[in-house]
């Protein structure tokens, strides 16, 4: 569950610690467009949207689950070069993300306001040190309008 990224925007790299308000991710649109959008939401601010910055890939297959589809939700691409996970001891550890590669977010909307959370699994290795790990795609997987 990543807590922190680093990302590349207008040529410029942005370090970005969810917990920090007004933390917002890019998301790479259809045009091929960079936009920043805010990342989840935040116990503090005055909002319906989710709250958190992540989502359960397996709550969005889930059909029975209707948390998500209030928030006419769209899978997109989050272009990122690095990302922040806390071990289970509470150790920062920073992961590269491969080049062509992208974290699935899940764009949620509601009415005017838009807020992007990253796609999150359970890691496949049991020896994996994190309890949630982002989901990366290939570049192939469709973006936003």
């Amino acid at each position: 569950m990543p807590e922190a990224v680093i990302f590349n925007y207008q040529n410029k790299n942005y370090t970005v610690f969810f917990a920090k308000a007004n933390a917002k991710l890019p998301v790479r649109m259809k045009s091929g467009e960079i936009k920043l959008v805010a990342w989840g939401r935040r116990e503090n601010e005055n909002s319906d949207m989710p709250l958190g910055g992540w989502a359960r890939l397996t709550t969005l297959q889930n059909e029975n689950e209707k948390k998500w589809s209030f928030y006419l939700p769209k899978f997109v691409r989050i272009p990122i070069l690095k990302f922040m996970e806390k071990d289970f001891e509470g150790r920062a550890c920073w992961y590269e993300v491969t080049k062509g590669k992208y974290m699935q977010g899940l764009l949620a909307r509601q009415e005017n306001e838009y807020r992007l959370y990253i796609v999150t699994i359970d890691p496949e290795d049991l020896m994996n040190c994190h309890y949630r790990w982002p989901y990366i795609i290939a570049a192939e997987v469709k973006a936003a309008g």
